[in-house]
């Protein structure tokens, strides 16, 4: 046993020995585990976390710049800026954001909207903390945050410019509006790689002008660097990086003319668009019923835009070029083109107008729109008295594929390519389209129905206008521009910005466009289906009329006094002035409205004055 209570003094010295290697060995490689981090620190990533270091001590605020403005061809502001206040919140050490904003709520009005647009952001991510609570402030709300102000750190007053629209729902579908950037619009702009040219707190164009010049009117995003404390308090002013003004746009638009082509319409809706024929500039660009898109800034109650919604009079529709109509007899101008053009027609062929129209081998009558016919009728008495039957005949004898062809050559089945973010199609039927839309083959009672404009087609009253500007001119199918010129920081014009629209050649017979262009002016006169509202004009004009079914009445008569006003016919025209050497072209296109000559034609009128009238 006393073996085992004294031990070798020898073994003791030894083990104490390896004890200290031990520790020494071990405070080598922490020292170099340490060493090794600190290199990895102070050296390897030098950079990253002195970066981290100046963003906790630098606060990197965005300026927005200011929107360049809207003018029309006159010099008349379209779109402009006012300057008015709104709430943001800060987030910086802001751990509960929702309860600031709830006890704001009960000084401040925020609505239901306004709480989902909150929440959006929050639930976003931004290389930019501020988010707005309130936009547009009035005196009275300024006033009163301002004197609580020291019981929201968290919450800052900033001035803000805010976009306005003088003429409201005139121009509503013609400007678009702009609203908050949203999270979608940031997931856009990154596929863009424009994300970090905007904030959240930003205004992007949505429709119309606002968004197809977005890039030209935004401008670039400024940035104010200030030091804050620990605690996000703002120190000093470090440097500031001023932002650039977007540039403003003139149009091709005079806001005269669209103030008549819009008050024309009284209670009525439908859409109109005229143009220059000869280089494409839009004159008017009406769609009514519109909105007023400074609803968009200032922001929608619940009960405004729920009626917006349910409206059946659907005033968030462009119906200039979104709308699509079927063209009824305003087609028939393009076939006679097409009868001419193929050598089945001359001006002087003439058929026996019985008052309808039988294919080959078939009883079913396609029945001309006066009873008992028009007798024996040629070309130009076909346009000049839109008879049914004439065109019957020569849909039947041209056949779909070449109607087809003459109508997509005409610009319908296509976008115009005017410079708006979005367009429709329309349809130019033929085989192959029914077949992939119904799975069906073409009937021969199709073509017939395409003959008067009805049965398949469908047009944009913007497709009308160019297509007309292309009789007017006599040459050429001309793309269809708003924008005129943008101006510089100083508000002179950019002469290097100046667009030409551009043309395509219909290859037409002059001759033939001459003998349709005389049916047409026809048409304006005594005797012809517009005759009375070209009455007493001092100028010449010429136009086609048409009135569109918009559902089958089975062989009933057409009582307009008995038929519900959304399934009454939609009044159609289409025209230029003056005859010689048109100036302006134009389509109009009234709901519901019933006979063209008797409705849409006077609309038409009243344009054609108001323009020759602010001629010098």
């Amino acid at each position: 046993m006393r073996a085992h209570r004294y031990r070798n003094s020898s073994s003791v010295l030894d083990e104490f020995k390896f004890r200290i290697r031990g520790s020494i060995i071990a405070m080598l490689i922490m020292s170099a585990l340490l060493l090794g981090r600190l290199f990895y620190l102070q050296i390897v990533n030098t950079e990253y976390y002195q970066v981290r270091a100046e963003n906790n001590r630098i606060n990197a605020t965005p300026i927005l710049p200011n929107r360049g403005l809207i003018y029309d061809s006159k010099g008349k502001v379209l779109a402009k800026n006012y300057s008015s206040y709104a709430l943001e919140l800060l987030l910086r050490d802001n751990d509960d954001p929702y309860k600031v904003i709830n006890r704001l709520a009960d000084l401040i009005v925020i609505t239901r909207e306004d709480f989902r647009r909150i929440e959006d952001a929050l639930s976003a991510t931004s290389r930019f903390s501020n988010i707005v609570i309130r936009d547009d402030l009035s005196e009275g709300e300024v006033a009163l945050f301002t004197s609580y102000a020291y019981l929201f750190p968290e919450i800052q007053l900033s001035a803000q410019l805010y976009r306005e629209y003088p003429y409201g729902e005139m121009t509503s579908h013609l400007l678009g509006h702009v609203t908050r950037v949203s999270e979608a619009d940031l997931q856009m702009l990154e596929q863009k790689g424009l994300k970090t040219a905007y904030t959240n707190s930003d205004w992007i164009g949505k429709l119309g002008i606002e968004a197809f010049y977005e890039n030209t009117l935004r401008g670039q995003l400024g940035l104010n660097y200030v030091e804050v404390d620990s605690r996000g308090t703002e120190l000093r002013l470090l440097e500031r990086q001023n932002p650039i003004s977007g540039k403003s746009i003139v149009l091709s638009i005079d806001i005269a003319l669209q103030r008549v082509a819009y008050e024309a319409f009284a209670d009525q809706n439908g859409a109109l668009i005229a143009l220059d024929p000869n280089d494409g500039s839009v004159l008017a660009f009406v769609s009514k019923p519109g909105y007023d898109p400074s609803y968009f800034v200032r922001g929608f109650d619940t009960t405004t835009w729920q009626q917006i919604l349910d409206s059946i009079d659907r005033p968030l529709v462009n119906r200039v070029s979104s709308g699509v109509y079927p063209p009824a007899s305003t087609l028939k101008p393009f076939l006679a083109l097409a009868g001419l053009e193929e050598n089945i027609r001359t001006p002087t062929w003439s058929m026996w107008d019985p008052g309808y129209y039988s294919l080959r081998g078939s009883n079913y009558k396609f029945r001309d729109w006066q009873a008992g016919g028009h007798g024996q009728v040629n070309l130009h008495k076909a346009i000049v008295e839109s008879v049914d039957t004439y065109f019957y005949k020569l849909a039947d004898d041209l056949g779909i594929d070449m109607i087809h062809q003459y109508l997509t050559r005409f610009g319908f089945g296509a976008k115009t390519g005017i410079d708006l973010p979005s367009e429709s199609n329309g349809i130019a039927p033929s085989r192959d389209w029914k077949q992939r839309r119904f799975g069906t083959p073409w009937y021969p009672g199709d073509t017939i129905s395409v003959g008067i404009g009805q049965g398949y087609n469908l047009v944009t009253p913007l497709q009308l206008a160019v297509a007309t500007a292309g009789i007017a001119n006599g040459h050429s199918l001309i793309q269809p521009m708003l924008f005129k010129t943008e101006l510089n920081t100083n508000h002179r014009q950019d002469a290097r910005m100046i667009s030409l629209a551009r043309a395509r050649p219909l290859n037409m017979s002059s001759q033939h466009v001459k003998v349709l262009r005389k049916a047409m002016e026809d048409v304006m006169r005594p005797g012809g289906t517009a005759g009375n509202a070209a009455a007493g004009a001092t100028y010449t004009m010429a136009g086609k009329t048409g009135t569109a079914q918009v559902f089958g009445l089975k062989g009933a008569d057409y009582d307009e006094s008995n038929i519900k006003k959304k399934l009454r016919d939609h009044a159609l025209f289409i025209g230029y002035a003056p005859a010689e050497i048109p100036k302006i072209a134009l389509a109009v296109v009234v709901e519901n409205g019933g006979h063209g000559g008797s409705v849409a034609a006077p609309i038409a009128r009243k344009v054609f004055d108001a323009y020759f009238k602010s001629q010098p």
